[in-house]
């Protein structure tokens, strides 16, 4: 199971987690750290912090869309298990129900959806 906290010690990225308004997380590439929103449910730490190694580990200067786009995609490739997230279609359509039993944001689970949508289906 992808875990991105051990992710970003490896990569050298400190995490802190600190109250921040508008967003989850920020990325500090002058810093090279993780800013992540404190008091996040685990299912919403995890995926925040997943995103910024995102960031991190494809060297994204900045936030511009595309890279969030990138970023999106990249933590839901990591996050969600394929044969598991194949498995919960076959029984239910329910985008929280599924997002929920693989323990990412709903947000992340449309990304990986969209992306695999002929598999699912």
């Amino acid at each position: 199971m992808y875990d991105p906290y051990h992710h970003a010690e490896e990569l050298g990225v400190k995490v802190l987690h600190r109250p921040i308004r508008t967003a989850h997380e920020m990325w500090l590439p002058e810093h090279n750290i993780i800013v992540v929103k404190s008091g996040l449910r685990r299912v919403h730490d995890r995926t925040a912090l997943a995103h910024g190694v995102a960031h991190a580990a494809l060297g994204h200067p900045d936030d511009r869309p595309k890279h969030e786009v990138q970023a999106d995609r990249y933590a839901a490739e990591r996050l969600i298990d394929e044969d598991q997230a194949l498995e919960l279609c076959s029984w239910t359509q329910d985008p929280a129900r599924i997002a929920a039993e693989l323990g990412v944001s709903g947000r992340l689970w449309r990304v990986w959806f969209n992306t695999h949508q002929r598999h699912t289906a």
